[in-house]
């Protein structure tokens, strides 16, 4: 119990902060759009080049767990395009149903590892999402253009894959991480510093942001659906993780941290996705606030079990 009180709780604290700042007013929407853009293109990508570059030259990306993640991404995908198959979901629900399924939310999960395993279980953290992070977008808008309404060239599809991929700047600083950590370098004092004053600022502001969004008025007409993603995301990918990990022989740290990776809600951007490639952002919407309640069950059981 400990675990959760220490470890989940003050996440999901900051995120109803965020939703108190809103409704008394001390914090308009106009604020959280601003810091969202500030923590997405500059305090996250830095507290990741941070966390991950000063893990230094002994930082190693263990094979089988990159596998059994990306493997396990792989598995729920093919499952909704199953499922979306099987039941005649809507192609203007289908791109969206099947990325809010396996997409993760990184403040959550950087802030709940970051407490329970401290810098070490960052460095494994970064590893992993530097090499998700780029899998799930590339499954996810070739996805959303699949089932899209909008007819584009083969040109257009590209480019919209390769834009998702080479810009994306939490992928950009994870790989610079990992790059500058295995260079043997070390950083500047005043260089670290600054960066560690500028990342103290991405995990509260960036939580109370997530939060602000929470509606349950969002889950009104797509209850349904938003539950079953809810369901693929925080039920069966764990499990299909846990195995999969356990054939590849992942055990210690390793296997800790991913089951916190497996055990997160759906991503806050995949809303923006869902509205850019013209889906069902009010689905996205749904799904978020659905699987952010829900996984304070998932972490707390992934800290219990394998903390």
């Amino acid at each position: 119990m400990s675990a959760i009180v220490d470890n989940v709780l003050p996440v999901f604290v900051l995120m109803a902060l965020g939703q108190v700042l809103l409704r008394t007013g001390l914090a308009g929407q106009k604020f959280f759009d601003t810091s969202d853009r500030l923590i997405y293109f500059i305090f996250f990508p830095a507290l990741l080049f941070w966390k991950i570059g000063i893990a230094g030259p002994e930082l190693v990306v263990p094979g089988g767990l990159i596998l059994a993640v990306l493997l396990s991404v792989l598995l729920v995908w093919l499952l909704t395009l199953g499922y979306i198959h099987l039941a005649g979901v809507s192609p203007f629900q289908a791109g969206t149903f099947s990325q809010v399924s396996y997409r993760f939310n990184t403040y959550i999960g950087m802030a709940v590892v970051l407490s329970a395993f401290g810098e070490e279980g960052v460095a494994r953290f970064g590893i992993i999402i530097s090499l998700a992070i780029p899998f799930i977008n590339l499954l996810a808008v070739t996805t959303l253009v699949w089932f899209s309404q909008a007819h584009y060239t083969g040109a257009q599809k590209l480019r919209m894959v390769l834009r998702a991929l080479l810009i994306n700047p939490l992928i950009l600083a994870c790989l610079a991480g990992i790059a500058f950590a295995r260079s043997g370098l070390e950083l500047p004092v005043f260089l670290e510093r600054s960066l560690a004053l500028g990342a103290s600022v991405a995990l509260p502001v960036g939580l109370m942001s997530i939060g602000a969004a929470l509606s349950l008025g969002k889950l009104k007409g797509r209850l349904g659906l938003s539950f079953l993603a809810s369901a693929l995301k925080l039920l069966l990918m764990p499990l299909i993780g846990f195995l999969l990990l356990r054939l590849m022989g992942v055990d210690g740290l390793s296997l800790s941290v991913a089951m916190l990776f497996f055990a997160l809600p759906t991503a806050t951007s995949a809303y923006i996705l869902a509205t850019q490639m013209k889906s069902d952002a009010h689905l996205a919407g749904a799904s978020i606030v659905l699987s952010t309640i829900l996984s304070f069950a998932s972490l707390s059981a992934a800290l219990i079990l394998f903390g």
